[in-house]
């Protein structure tokens, strides 16, 4: 399963002026783990929904009724927070890169798996 088209797993990356290097198969890694959590989260989010709320209504007690959607609200609140995190966690690096395009550039090279020209760039 390829989801990035712009990291190379074979090549070695430069992150900004501060020399750090490393391997195109770490951003590669963490951009699809990323992504991969993105997409199963929800699909597991209603399907776990849907056997609790089944259970429930087909034992037809009031009780266990109201258990079932307390608990699917709960699910769906940390399935909400679990597919945010990213998009709380970039702006937060870009409040505190004070709008630097090297961390901000490198940040989306592992997030995204975007390489840029400025940082996030291949040495080898």
């Amino acid at each position: 399963m390829m989801f990035l088209s712009d990291i190379d797993v074979n090549a070695t990356y430069s992150c900004g002026n501060i020399g750090l290097e490393f391997g195109g198969m770490l951003p590669y890694a963490i951009s699809n783990i990323i992504r991969i959590i993105q997409i199963i989260v929800p699909i597991l989010l209603i399907i776990f929904g849907m056997i609790d709320l089944v259970k429930a209504v087909t034992a037809g007690k009031e009780d266990e009724i109201k258990k079932a959607q307390t608990g699917f609200i709960r699910r769906l609140f940390m399935g909400v927070l679990v597919f945010f995190v990213i998009f709380l966690v970039q702006m937060i690096v870009s409040f505190v890169s004070n709008k630097d395009a090297n961390v901000s550039n490198c940040f989306n090279c592992f997030v995204n798996g975007k390489v840029n020209t400025s940082a996030c760039k291949i040495v080898r």
